[in-house]
This record gives C-alpha cells, structure tokens and sequence, in this order.
C-alpha cells in the first residue's frame, strides 16, 4: 500500500473548530512527524575500497567515483583520473570531474583516490631518497610500484578502462606527478601538478628534468598542467623558466594563483587543471552557429578525437548539434547528416539521433521523431532516453498507452541504471504507486 502523507491543512481540517490555533500547532506538532518523516536518503559520491599490497606488504586504501551513466552505457569504456593524497584531495575532485562532465566541458571520466595511511606515509610515497631530508622521506620506488604493478591493473580489471590514465596531486603530490612523468613505465599519460614542493632535496629535481628532456630529445612529451599559488620558495616558476628554455615545444599550460595560499589553490587549480584533459571539449550554440553547415559541423567535431582521451559526443553536445541544424535550416537534409554523423562519428551516432528526435518531438513532428527512433532501437539498447522521447512521439501521435508503457519503461531505466535524482525528473519524474 502506498504510504499515505498529509498536508497540515488536512489536518487541521479534521480538528474540533474550538481548539484555539495555538493549539492545533501544538497538535500539528506532535501528529505529523509520525505520518511524514521517513529515514533521510543517504547520497554517495563513490566508494572505499582495498588491496593487498606486495609492494607494501600491507593493504592499501583507495576510492572510485564512477561517471554518471557508467551502468546505462555497458559497452562503453572512460578515462581515468588518479588523484595523489585521496583523503584530501578525492572528494572535490570527483565533484569537479562529475560537474564539468555534465555541462560538456569533460569528457565522462573515472576518478580514483589513491590514499595514504597519515602523514608519515605521505611523506615517504611520494619522495626520493635524500640525505638532506631524512629517513622518513624516499619510497617513491614504492609507491610507483605499487601503482603501475597493483592498482592501475586493479582498476583497468574491475572497470571499463580505456588506457588514457591522467595522475593529479598538489605540494608533495604535485612533486610525485612530475617524477611519475619521468619514470621509465609510467602508467600515465597526463599529468596535473598543483604548487609541487619542488624545493624537495635542495631543488634538485631541476637536474632531473634536464636529464628528462635530453633523454627525449625528438619525442613528443605528455600533456602537463602546473601552477603556483601566492607562495615563496617553492622553486615552480624557475623549474617551469627552465623547462620552456629546454623545451620549448612541449605541450604546457602554466596557470598562476596569486589570490590564493597553498591550501586554498586546490580546487580552482584542479578545475583549470582538468582542462587540459579536453581542452574545447564543448561547443556552444553561439560558436555551432559560425560553422557553414553540418558537413563542417561534423568535421569540427571529428577533430577532437585526437584529444587525450578521444572525443563521443554525450547528451548535452548531441542536444545543442540537434539546436543548430534546426536553427540554421538544415534538418532537411535528415539522410545526408545521418549518414555523415555514422562516417564521422561513429561512436556517437546513437545520441546524434537522440538529439535530432527530441528536435522533430519539440517542433511536433512525432511521426519523424518515431521513425528515426525505430531506426537506432536495436543499437540504442536500454537507453531510458529513447523510451522517453518514443513516448513523446507515441503520445503525439495518440497511442496513450503505448505511450504510458514506454514513459514507465524510461523511468524504470533510469532508477535501474542509477541516474542522478534531477535526470529522473528530467524524464518525468517517477511514476506514482
């Protein structure tokens, strides 16, 4: 039986018009915490987990936070963020990889908190040797052993990897991605490091570099994000005068924060940070609009599979492509863009469609709208958002129960397959016992 919840003026409907109102507050009080109040909704970000470590010998910590959508696209595989001092630093950067992911701006991603068990061990994972810092410093040898032998190959084994594994971190962490980028069998491919301490051993990691370059003379050199906040001494702007004087074509984005401390650079430095994962992964309507028509269209966006972590064209991209083709009058040409879009960009080709139907359901040509879903369903699969805009269609066209049907069916996916609460009422919300 669907639980029963009542509105304070019901109540007081049902109340002896002599009880003064003083009164039936005091009741309103005492009667509807017991109909209404119900166990709070406990909302996650991701999960902890462990491994046993050889290169430790102990168990190690390590959080996950998978992308929206991850169980409602089972074929498809994601980059992975590695995120250096996770207790500290995991949280927002989730936040950060999921919000920017879901405005377009990045591509859906994985993130992965790598933790450290205090501050001792933080101290020692993430340094080298060094006679002038003491013996609580120098196992980064073990840390890197530890991740390119143990939790790289945990993750790529449990999740849907795609091999592009970018490795953030700040101060110490940030020391430890630069030398993860210099180490002979990196697991990573990218790197952010925010306000690294490269006074470490004297600011001797500068000898390091320039051992790196010459070693690579000739090569092509990983993306490489690095920022300073308002500090002194840190030796980042001499280390980054450095390497543009012995590489000068080396694909580096170097970011100031002069309003900020070492502690407060965190998140606006792995915000900026994130961005050189996909630098103009998004593209707005006003900059879709300049584009001759969707041959160039389609091109432009083509293009962006040479990014880090390649390029599909997610919800919001696919909606804003429907947008233009609609405003500049070119949705006539239905066959030659589809045709087009499964050329170019095969991997996309299903939320290309996506888009365009919800285009012919907006501008009321359901019976289009029906057709070109019919068309995609075998390769749509359970997608909660082709049984949504079929429901549109089905509903315009005047089939209320096919309609009714399909909309539960939406709905059903998407509670299933974890959609965020707001993507369900983006659907329709659920539907009532």
């Amino acid at each position: 039986m669907a639980k029963q919840v009542f509105s304070r003026s019901f109540v007081s409907s049902l109340l002896p018009k002599v009880l003064a109102p003083k009164s039936v507050g005091l009741l309103l009080c005492i009667c509807l915490p017991t109909m209404v109040n119900a166990a709070p909704e406990v909302l996650s970000y991701g999960v902890a987990d462990n491994i046993e470590s050889k290169a430790y010998d102990a168990k190690r910590r390590f959080m996950v936070s998978l992308p929206e959508r991850y169980q409602a696209y089972p074929q498809r595989h994601y980059p992975v963020l590695y995120v250096m001092d996770g207790d500290f630093q995991f949280r927002h950067t989730a936040m950060l990889a999921h919000t920017q992911s879901r405005m377009g701006k990045l591509p859906p991603m994985i993130v992965v908190g790598i933790a450290n068990q205090g501050n001792p061990d933080y101290l020692y994972s993430t340094t080298w040797q060094s006679e002038k810092e003491g013996d609580e410093f120098g196992g980064i040898d073990v840390m890197m052993q530890h991740l390119s032998q143990e939790l790289v190959p945990y993750i790529d084994k449990h999740y849907r990897t795609s091999g592009s594994n970018a490795v953030a971190g700040y101060s110490l962490g940030g020391l430890f991605v630069l030398q993860a980028m210099m180490a002979k069998d990196t697991p990573f491919n990218a790197f952010i490091s925010m306000s690294p301490s490269l006074w470490y051993d004297n600011y001797s990691f500068n000898n390091q570099l320039t051992e790196f370059i010459k070693a690579n003379k000739g090569k092509p050199l990983p993306p490489l994000f690095l920022s300073v906040a308002n500090e002194q001494g840190m030796g980042i702007r001499d280390f980054h005068a450095l390497l543009t004087e012995q590489a000068p074509g080396w694909q580096v984005t170097f970011n100031t924060y002069p309003n900020e401390t070492h502690y407060t650079t965190a998140i606006p430095a792995m915000m900026d940070g994130l961005n050189i994962l996909a630098d103009n992964h998004y593209t707005d309507m006003d900059e879709l609009m300049e584009i001759a028509d969707y041959q160039a269209a389609f091109k432009h966006f083509a293009d962006k599979q040479s990014q880090w972590a390649g390029y599909r064209m997610d919800w919001l991209q696919a909606y804003y492509l429907a947008k233009y083709l609609f405003a500049s009058k070119q949705i006539d040409q239905l066959e030659q863009i589809l045709a087009s879009a499964r050329t170019q960009l095969p991997d996309s080709y299903v939320e290309i469609a996506l888009g365009i139907s919800k285009g012919f359901n907006k501008t009321k040509q359901a019976g289009k709208a029906a057709s070109l879903l019919d068309s995609i369903k075998s390769a749509a699969g359970e997608s909660a958002d082709w049984y949504q805009q079929m429901s549109l269609a089905q509903a315009a066209l005047g089939n209320t129960q096919e309609a009714e049907a399909l909309h539960r069916k939406a709905i059903e996916l998407a509670q299933a397959q974890g959609f965020e609460s707001w993507e369900v009422w983006e659907l329709g919300g659920p539907i009532a016992e």
